[in-house]
């Protein structure tokens, strides 16, 4: 059977690899709740890190609890990516501000580690692999589509449709706005009841509450 969203290619060796057609497919939010019921707990800190910064894959894998300002509500991602497209020989270091409800599960999680120790394991080939499988284990629709960065899209979908401006959301994910426009579609695809649930996964994200 044919998969029209998979486009075959090959190789400079002849070896043939997919490429998706949809690259800018997201979770719904009974998704990422079916998705992170079929992972492992020792596995979960992780993609509830990308989860709740919109974080890229590299940029998380060099986290360390030190890099969490507890008393603010933010996180520093530190090594982040450099655009050598836009001049830059090194990238830009993001602040961003975190949940409540986030701040109190990884504050549990950085506890148990050394300040200047990396949290999260593993590469990005074998997480992204780990997705792939949590992603097909939870029975979710066209799971060919999902690779990391779709985390990182439905990061930013989800505050597009909670009404967070769009200046902020390209802050947060370190994308100019023309970036923004092409990679984000509508938010209106969402739901009522959705926008709810994402309002609930987000907490107080942008809700300007006190924080610890």
């Amino acid at each position: 059977m044919i998969n029209e969203d998979i486009i075959i290619k090959q190789d400079k060796n002849g070896r043939n690899y997919t490429v998706r057609k949809d690259r800018r497919r997201y979770f719904y939010p009974n998704e990422w709740i079916a998705f992170m019921k079929a992972v492992h707990k020792n596995n979960k800190p992780l993609f509830d890190f990308l989860i709740n910064t919109g974080a890229r894959i590299d940029e998380a894998l060099h986290i360390r609890p030190m890099d969490f300002d507890f008393e603010r509500g933010n996180v520093r991602l530190w090594k982040t990516k450099t655009k050598a497209k836009k001049g830059e020989t090194h990238g830009k270091p993001r602040t961003m501000s975190l949940s409540t409800a986030y701040l109190g599960r990884i504050k549990r999680v950085c506890n148990n580690l050394p300040q200047d120790q990396y949290i999260f394991t593993g590469s990005k080939q074998s997480n992204n692999q780990l997705l792939k499988r949590r992603v097909k284990a939870a029975g979710i629709k066209d799971d060919y589509n999902f690779s990391l960065h779709n985390i990182r899209k439905t990061h930013g979908m989800w505050l597009k449709s909670i009404n967070v401006p769009a200046e902020e959301i390209c802050l947060r994910l370190g994308h100019d706005y023309n970036t923004y426009l092409a990679h984000y579609g509508s938010s209106e695809v969402f739901t009522i009841t959705d926008v709810r649930e994402i309002e609930k996964l987000m907490d107080d994200l942008y809700a300007r509450k006190r924080r610890f």
